[in-house]
């Protein structure tokens, strides 16, 4: 079959080239299996850095003819000349792709580029100058104008039209450098942009001509005027549109400082406000189509700023001044209010600053108008106008509601300003009806004012009630219902100040009374609907306005210190209240009362003046700190059942301090004798330490009970307070060993009164302290008493011997030996006490005071001494002392005889 040897080595050859193949084939297979597993590990630890890159087939499925048939997009001259990426392995299967795609994370944020901050030089060079040369543009302007009129250049006509033809090239400056840009690959900087501020001085310098052409030259009639302000200022609104918010604040700021700079001899205050207005207009429309809230504050500020030139003259131009915030008012609610007219949206129930305050400022101009013009009825009308205009406006836009604190805020200034301007006595004098001081109630401008208070005060009240539950948010009824009450109340006690001059008015006590009769009415009326939001704070506010009401009608229908008992009653009702209704504002409240009461009496402690009257106990101190301090320790209970805050201390603070006065403001009376005004006697002061000594007893032990920072600082103030009056006014002012003092009688006299009593005090206030405060403390107290008994026994032994005037006459030896005999049977009287009730510190005081005869004897009866007496005090010293040992031996520290140990047996 073999043709020869060649044969045979082609068919090995064949067979061995077979096997190779077969070999080199599994190898391969074997390699791509492992190279394909090398590059699934690869491929996994890239997807954990970055997403891996799509092939083609996972770009978008299979392309129908017409699109493949599309022309694809030109390449860069970089991607044409580089050559496509080798594949060296086959594309995976859709399914498989699929899977790893959406397995992958997603592909992590680009890093954004890394802003430079500019330096000093490119400041300089591309912002610094370019606000530099806008504002030298039109200061430039506006000085070529005033030189050509100062120096008589050129005629008026010629100055209007440089004026015109310089504000044009500067408008076509900043439009031609804005075109060019931007079609250019520049871009200009937002805050140094060269066309806005072209286009800015261009407009400044426009707003000058045509108001220079109008009101220093008269070329143009107001109709004239206002048209072409008009356009001016419509035209800022558009290119502010265009350019920016740069031309938005130096064409504003230029607009208002214009009337500065361009000026004439003689105002005409209705050019003025004419043209701020229309730059009002322009400026609240570019801030509400742009919603740029600092411009809507800056035209504001400048608007409200301008009300106030022709104020302080003689001859105020009320109709112009009343046209400018008017008119500010009504732009202000047609543009800047959120939620009104053609004003910003905003989420309901939520009250908006600048909204609020536009408002505001304009009420706040007015009311300085009004002030000014000492009330023209022309300013009392337009006051009233704005006023009723915030509470519209308020009652349609939730978000002008704190505008509503602005206006109850500047009617009480109003109505209290004409109050103090009738009635300037007030201020220094006290209240009542001077014959031939301020105008009296029939004056012309009394009926205006009282139908504005009508109307305010209805206004307020019926507006607050109603407001009720028309909101979602707790804040709103809040707020209507806290104008609704103060609002009325204010304008009752200014018209009561005003017409009835702070004396007894049953007129007013009977409309307080209505007034109350309302709160009322309105509070049962809110308790009766279902649960909204700030309705139960609006009940209490309702509530304590009618406290306060009824406060105000006793005030009205009493004396004038039935006030500070009105007051004191109003924080007993509002911790009544906060206990019903669990609301914080009213704790606060109460508190408020309280500091204003106390406010009261630092202003005049006699409450009533000279009208206290001379009866003990039962006269006008009585009732103006009784009534009160009786008012704070129920309103303290009250607040205390809800929790132990600073409103409550305030309160408790309040009533130590009236229940402190009334026992030391009454002791004076009582002392003196209905004159507040005469020195301290030893009466006056003995009686006021122990006063401070029991009432430091009863709060040492209420604070045990309350555990209050309050009672427990009172104790020690008022310890404090008695060991003062004890060291300088009982020992060294009024001490009758030193000053010819009448003491009284043998037994009851000053002396058991400030001194015996005292140590009584004071020996309880020393166990009342014990185990609660310090040791120091409480013997510190302990040792005072001792000083007092022992000064007590002393000078009774000198009344004795002297009579009621201790001052006078010799030291017999007699009355020396009787001081060291009064003594030591002092001495062994705290010792029996200490030895039957086993007190330590009872023979602590025996053994001191014995200490003390003992010292006695050998330093004074020693040398003063003669005779009969000298031995007699010895003796009796010896005896003392040796029965005192045997005491202590006997009974006190007897030693125990004890029987030896009996003998132990071994077991």
């Amino acid at each position: 079959m073999f043709d020869g040897p060649f044969d045979v080595f082609a068919l090995i050859i064949a067979i061995i080239a077979f096997l190779i193949a077969i070999k080199a084939s599994s190898q391969a297979t074997e390699l791509r299996r492992r190279l394909s597993s090398l590059e699934e590990k690869f491929y996994a630890q890239r997807q954990v850095q970055q997403p891996p890159p799509l092939l083609p087939a996972q770009v978008q499925p299979e392309a129908p003819a017409t699109a493949a048939a599309a022309e694809p997009p030109p390449l860069a001259p970089e991607a044409e000349a580089a050559p496509p990426p080798l594949v060296t392995e086959e594309a995976s299967p859709p399914s498989l792709e699929a899977s790893t795609a959406g397995d992958a994370p997603p592909p992590l944020p680009t890093p954004a580029p890394v802003s430079r901050e500019p330096g000093f030089e490119e400041r300089l060079g591309t912002r610094w100058v370019v606000w530099i040369g806008g504002l030298a543009l039109a200061l430039g302007g506006f000085f070529m104008v005033r030189y050509s009129i100062e120096a008589g250049l050129v005629g008026p006509g010629v100055r209007v039209f440089l004026g015109g033809l310089f504000a044009a090239a500067l408008l076509a400056a900043g439009e031609w450098t804005r075109r060019k840009e931007s079609i250019s690959n520049i871009a200009a900087l937002p805050i140094a942009n060269i066309p806005a501020i072209l286009t800015a001085a261009g407009t400044a310098v426009a707003f000058a001509t045509i108001y220079a052409a109008y009101a220093l030259y008269g070329f143009l009639v107001p109709a004239t005027a206002f048209v072409l302000l008009g356009i001016v200022a419509m035209g800022t609104l558009a290119a502010a549109l265009l350019h920016g918010p740069a031309l938005a604040g130096l064409g504003v700021v230029g607009a208002f400082v214009t009337p500065l700079l361009v000026s004439s001899g003689k105002p005409d205050y209705w050019a003025l406000y004419i043209y701020l207005a229309i730059v009002t207009a322009a400026s609240f429309g570019l801030a509400r189509i742009r919603l740029w809230r600092w411009l809507a504050v800056t035209t504001i500020v400048f608007a409200v700023l301008w009300v106030f030139p022709g104020l302080d003259t003689s001859d105020l131009q009320v109709a112009p001044h009343a046209f400018h915030v008017i008119a500010g008012f009504v732009l202000a609610a047609l543009l800047v209010v959120c939620g009104f007219m053609f004003g910003p949206t905003i989420e309901d129930g939520e009250i908006e600053p600048v909204s609020s305050s536009s408002l505001g400022a304009y009420l706040f101009g007015a009311m300085l108008i009004v002030l000014s013009s000492a009330h023209a009825d022309l300013a009392l009308i337009a006051f009233t106008l704005l006023i009723g205009g915030t509470l519209f406006v308020a009652w349609r836009a939730p978000a002008a509601t704190g505008a509503l604190g602005a206006a109850a805020a500047t009617v009480f200034i109003v109505f209290a300003e004409w109050a103090v301007r009738a009635n300037p006595d007030m201020l220094v004098l006290p209240g009542g009806p001077m014959p031939g001081v301020g105008p009296v109630a029939t004056d012309s401008s009394v009926t205006l004012h009282l139908v504005m208070a009508a109307i305010f005060a209805a206004g307020f009240g019926v507006a607050g009630f109603l407001a009720q539950g028309r909101s979602n948010s707790a804040i709103i009824p809040m707020v209507w219902s806290a104008a609704g009450v103060a609002t009325p109340i204010a304008i009752l006690v200014a018209l009561y100040a005003r017409i009835a001059h702070l004396d007894r008015s049953i007129p007013f006590a009977i409309l307080a009374v209505l007034l109350a009769a309302a709160f009322g009415a309105a509070t049962e009326a809110l308790m009766r609907r279902e649960e909204r939001p700030g309705v139960a704070t609006s009940i209490a506010l309702f509530a304590t306005g009618t406290l306060g009401a009824l406060a105000l009608a006793l005030t009205f229908a009493l004396e004038k210190g039935w006030l500070t008992i009105a007051l004191a009653l109003m924080s007993l009702g509002t911790a009544w209240i906060s206990l019903q209704r669990p609301i914080p504002v009213l704790r606060r409240l109460a508190a408020i009362f309280a500091a204003i009461v106390t406010a009261r009496i630092a202003y005049d402690p006699r409450i009533v003046g000279d009208a206290v009257g001379t009866t003990p106990i039962f006269n006008w101190l009585l009732w103006g700190y009784g009534l009160p301090a009786a008012s704070f320790w129920g309103a303290s209970i009250f607040l205390r059942r809800h929790g132990d805050d600073a409103p409550l201390r305030v309160v408790e603070a309040a009533a130590i301090l009236f229940t402190a006065l009334l026992a030391f403001m009454e002791i004076r009376h009582l002392a003196t004798g209905g004159d507040m005004i005469s020195p301290p006697s030893l009466l006056e002061f003995a009686l006021q330490v122990c006063v401070a000594l029991a009432m430091a007893i009863g709060l040492e032990r209420l604070r045990l009970r309350s555990g209050s920072i309050v009672h427990n600082v009172g104790a020690v103030v008022l310890t404090v307070i008695a060991g003062l009056i004890s060291l300088f006014g009982l020992f060294i002012l009024e001490n009758p060993l030193i000053w010819r003092i009448d003491v009284g009688g043998a037994v009851f006299n000053l002396l058991l009164l400030g001194y015996a009593l005292p140590a009584v005090l004071m020996l309880l206030l020393s166990y009342a302290v014990v185990g609660a405060r310090g040791k120091v403390y409480a013997n510190t107290i302990a040792g005072g008493a001792l000083l007092f008994a022992l000064a007590y026994v002393t000078l009774e032994i000198r009344r004795f011997y002297h009579g009621p005037i201790l001052s006078t006459g010799p030291t017999t030896g007699a009355e020396q030996y009787t001081y060291s005999i009064g003594w030591l049977a002092f001495g062994v009287v705290l010792l029996g006490v200490g030895i039957l009730v086993n007190s330590e510190r009872a023979r602590l005081a025996s053994a001191v005071v014995i200490a003390l005869t003992i010292l006695k004897a050998f330093v004074i009866d020693m040398s003063t001494l003669t005779g009969v007496y000298r031995a007699l005090s010895f003796m009796c010293l010896g005896i003392v002392l040796v029965a005192i040992g045997w005491l202590y031996q006997r009974i006190l520290f007897r030693r125990q005889v004890t029987s030896p140990p009996a003998p132990q047996t071994s077991p």
